[in-house]
């Protein structure tokens, strides 16, 4: 085995998934993570497929379960809260076998970190600023930290990241913006629970979305149209709840009340809508994985799941080529890149169905969800929407570490 020291950048799905294949199969994995600890909470997002498939694998199901919520429906109500289209939690599950669920993305990461934690380095608080390639390694440069050498650097970092930034090129020449932004907060004691259920609002170009949480918490979901507007600087929170507000300015429903916890709200996310195309996921000893690498955007709902595969793929064939990278680079890549693609073109066209932008399409959106409640069709369809078509291979002979 070669190449056996590897650098992570980033904590959230693909990184400490790929840490924890990687030491079954004896690497040396280090992780650096820019926040100060585990990201708690998020948005909800829908889990299934080849994620699912992983994590089957490394035995986190039960926990995942135990964390995450059982929506039994995604209610679609007007301004007046009265219920104007509905899909059924169980269409789902039907249509995957059971193989779904519903969790915090941030719960999402802490469970897999859970599988690491003591067993693997990881640098909080600090990113990476520099890297220097040789024909024996990579020398990191760090914020905080003192510069170390690795043999191999993996950007997980998201659709922003810097490891791509560093050695690829500038986010421009990677981000496909889908003509969205969306925004999550979660607050404290709101009064509107329906417990079970996504419950959804939608004007022509803007969308409202809540779910009840543990703990007496709410969650909430935003997502609009670009309208050209100046983006806020990423990580100014009070530009982006600025922004935040200027979106939803005059909405109906529940906006008022719900306008009233976004300056108290500690975990305001907002973000565009994006994908990343890039043209090769590795350059020398640096390789791309999840957003980073191949984001489908946030609308399509499979990040996280795309995440896991792609880890579990490349710590696989790291292990299969004996850390010969260039090898496994390519393998990862000729294996995953097809799949991605296939599923990134699909969620261009998915994204109108969360904010509609005239009342035609939303009313439209709104009919269609009458189909998917005729049994046989809706399965039909749904089986359409989710079904995967990757075979996950075994890596299961290379393992050199059991937990």
């Amino acid at each position: 085995m070669e190449n056996r020291r590897v650098l992570i950048s980033g904590l959230g799905i693909g990184g400490p998934t790929l840490a924890f294949w990687l030491k079954r199969y004896g690497f040396s994995p280090t992780i650096v993570e820019i926040a100060p600890a585990p990201r708690r909470g998020g948005y909800m997002i829908d889990f299934w497929g080849v994620g699912y498939d992983v994590a089957e694998r490394m035995r986190l199901i039960p926990h995942l379960r135990e964390a995450g919520y059982k929506i039994d429906e995604v209610r679609l109500v007007n301004a007046k809260n009265r219920k104007v289209g509905r899909i059924a939690g169980d269409l789902f599950r039907s249509a995957l076998g059971d193989n779904f669920l519903s969790i915090l993305r941030g719960d999402l990461a802490y469970a897999i970190y859970r599988e690491i934690e003591g067993g693997t380095p990881v640098l909080f608080g600090d990113e990476i600023v520099s890297l220097f390639e040789d024909e024996n390694g990579v020398e990191a440069r760090f914020r905080r930290n003192p510069p170390a050498r690795f043999d191999l650097v993996i950007g997980a970092d998201g659709l922003h990241s810097g490891v791509r930034r560093i050695v690829f090129g500038p986010d421009a020449s990677f981000e496909r913006p889908l003509g969205y932004w969306t925004a999550s907060f979660t607050m404290r004691r709101y009064r509107h629970r329906n417990e079970g259920a996504y419950t959804s609002y939608s004007e022509p170009g803007r969308q409202i979305a809540r779910y009840a949480l543990r703990d007496g918490r709410t969650a909430f979901f935003f997502c609009w149209t670009d309208k050209g507007e100046p983006a806020p600087r990423h990580h100014d929170i009070a530009a982006e709840r600025a922004a935040l507000r200027k979106a939803f300015d005059g909405a109906g429903w529940e906006w008022p009340e719900i306008e009233t916890g976004i300056d108290s709200a500690d975990d305001l996310y907002l973000d565009s809508v994006s994908q990343v195309k890039a043209p090769a996921w590795s350059k020398g000893r640096v390789a791309l994985l999840g957003d980073a690498a191949c984001c489908p955007s946030l609308l399509a709902g499979q990040g996280a799941a795309f995440a896991m595969a792609g880890a579990y793929l490349l710590a696989g064939e790291l292990a299969k080529s004996g850390g010969v990278y260039s090898a496994a680079y390519a393998r990862y890549e000729e294996i995953f890149r097809p799949f991605v693609e296939k599923k990134q073109l699909g969620a261009v066209n998915f994204a109108e169905q969360f904010a509609p932008k005239t009342a035609l399409s939303l009313w439209l959106r709104n009919l269609s969800t009458r189909l998917l409640a005729i049994p046989l069709i809706g399965q039909w369809l749904m089986h359409g929407m989710v079904g995967d078509d990757l075979p996950v291979p075994n890596y299961r002979q290379y393992e050199r570490v059991m937990a």
